[in-house]
């Protein structure tokens, strides 16, 4: 990753009649917004603040780029999420229950299929997609 200006994607939020003074991370990629605020309240200062917002933005970008490298292709009727091998999952109980996920899989070397499912309910949508993307590339690196 190419070097990043220190306050890219942050800035200071400072509104004294609400007591809110802190730092605020915020980006966008692939129509997707990550944002983040981090109070000098609970970071003991301002310049632990903006310590903790720097070092979040960096680990951020840092998987971000992960996910480019990823083999992306377009979104159609055969793949919706637009990663190949990753896919929503909704699965009926024999109650009734409905379970949403988002599901990785690969082929393993000995020719077995690998899969893992993340929780939408348990993650969120975006943090179970991020989570199965991240699986099908260890999955297919191994």
């Amino acid at each position: 990753m190419s070097q990043t200006p220190s306050h890219y994607a942050i800035a200071r939020i400072d509104l004294p009649v609400q007591g809110t003074h802190g730092w605020q991370v915020r980006m966008q990629r692939h129509r997707i917004k990550y944002a983040k605020f981090f109070s000098d309240r609970s970071h003991g200062s301002p310049a632990r603040a903006l310590a903790a917002a720097i070092t979040w933005r960096d680990e951020l970008l840092a998987e971000l780029e992960n996910l480019n490298q990823t083999r992306v292709c377009q979104k159609s009727k055969r793949n919706k999420s637009g990663v190949v091998g990753v896919s929503k999952v909704r699965i009926i109980s024999a109650s009734g229950t409905v379970y949403h996920f988002w599901q990785a899989t690969w082929s393993m070397s000995d020719g077995r299929r690998g899969r893992v499912r993340f929780s939408i309910k348990k993650h969120g949508d975006r943090g179970a997609f991020r989570l199965a993307v991240k699986a099908r590339q260890q999955g297919i690196s191994h």
